[in-house]
């Protein structure tokens, strides 16, 4: 096998000798290779910046509590992991000094969890930001469709990574034209059907101790 490897790596480095190297000409001169254009770059579309905020967003109708249904992701822990997602609700408060507070609960390993947040609003209503420890680790956050009173998409982005998520205000009345749209709008994304998760709609944590309550506010700011 060893053998073999040696054998391939070889080659290649055979290759790319002989792709590189200098072509030479009749006599022995080197012939300079003719300069070409290089073909024009093509600009990259940010996956936020294609979808852009529902118009008028009112960001105090967004507070309380949402249900999370389905989730668009090419994560590799969701693709690995994902028939095994817990049920997740997040609830919203403030603004407050231009903060969104943000509490998401959910269970590991049968013990549940609450996590705290902040997203900081931007002067762009509808796109909210998710501070990192560091600048390139921030995540943006846009509010790309909700009626307020039963459903909101939300993207979630990344450099080169995004992610759409579908809450709801309630289990117990799902529209099915609601989670067909959701369906086409991950696919116009690129995420089909094998990269849609569901989350249970059922059994979410309530109350949950000090000890388990993990703060994400302090570290980020």
């Amino acid at each position: 096998m060893t053998g073999g490897c040696r054998c391939v790596l070889a080659v290649v480095v055979f290759l790319c000798l002989c792709l590189l190297a200098p072509t030479e000409a009749v006599g022995g001169a080197k012939s300079r290779p003719k300069p070409q254009k290089r073909p024009p770059k093509k600009p990259v579309v940010d996956p936020i910046d294609s979808t852009p905020p529902a118009q008028n967003i009112d960001i105090q109708q967004m507070t309380g509590k949402w249900y999370l249904l389905n989730t668009a992701s090419k994560c590799p822990y969701l693709i690995k992991h994902g028939t095994k997602v817990e049920p997740t609700v997040m609830t919203l408060t403030g603004p407050s000094d231009q903060t969104l507070s943000v509490s998401t609960k959910t269970r590991h390993n049968h013990q549940c969890w609450e996590i705290l947040q902040q997203y900081h609003l931007t002067s762009t209503p509808g796109k909210l930001t998710l501070k990192g420890a560091r600048p390139e680790q921030n995540t943006d956050i846009v509010v790309g469709e909700t009626d307020y009173t039963s459903y909101a998409v939300l993207f979630y982005q990344k450099p080169g990574k995004i992610t759409v998520k579908l809450y709801s205000r309630s289990v117990d009345d799902l529209s099915e034209p609601m989670l067909t749209k959701f369906e086409q709008l991950a696919e116009k994304h690129g995420m089909g059907l094998a990269y849609l998760f569901p989350f249970p709609t059922y059994s979410h944590c309530g109350d949950v101790d000090q000890d388990h309550k993990i703060s994400k506010i302090a570290v980020l700011q």
